[in-house]
């Protein structure tokens, strides 16, 4: 697996942001279309108070490079958060998804103090399923008709990894 680093979001950063919100598989991970430049400074900037995100990136001989993102938000009175992750789709399959949310999650028990991170994914994608159980996030149940996408329904498997889990 190549060397991975979770950052904070930085403004010179929009470039990689437009490129991967191009994906089409990527383009519902974002709250509105990101289509300029100017659209990918507003996702980055949009983070802070709304949750922690961070870039993942990868080290390479040139240097480093943003290839994804994982963020923990809708943080609760019950010390519970949701997670989110993405990885553009040059640099899937080579674990960086999974070996980011394992930090990420790492990072919210320790720094954050959280007990409970959840996450869910369409049942129909089977390689966010794999990233979260890779991750150690447990399968909890099937919600129904979860979420709905250019008028079709689909059913969302609910995970979540509690900070007593073994890792």
């Amino acid at each position: 697996m190549p060397n991975i680093r979770l950052r904070e979001w930085r403004e010179d950063d929009a470039p990689a942001v437009l490129r991967a919100f191009q994906a089409a598989d990527l383009r519902r991970q974002a709250p509105w279309p990101v289509v300029t430049l100017k659209d990918a400074v507003g996702w980055i900037a949009s983070w802070p108070g709304a949750g922690h995100a961070f870039a993942v990136t990868v080290v390479e001989p040139a240097g480093e490079r943003v290839v994804g993102n994982v963020a923990v938000a809708r943080i609760d009175a019950h010390d519970t958060g949701w997670v989110s992750y993405w990885v553009v789709p040059e640099a899937r399959g080579r674990g960086i998804a999974a070996a980011a949310t394992d930090r990420l999650a790492r990072w919210a028990f320790r720094e954050r103090g959280l007990y409970r991170l959840e996450l869910g994914h369409r049942t129909n994608n089977p390689a966010s399923c794999r990233v979260a159980v890779k991750a150690g996030f447990l399968p909890e149940g099937i919600e129904r008709g979860r979420l709905c996408h250019e008028g079709v329904r689909y059913d969302v498997e609910r995970h979540a990894r509690l900070a007593t889990d073994p890792t």
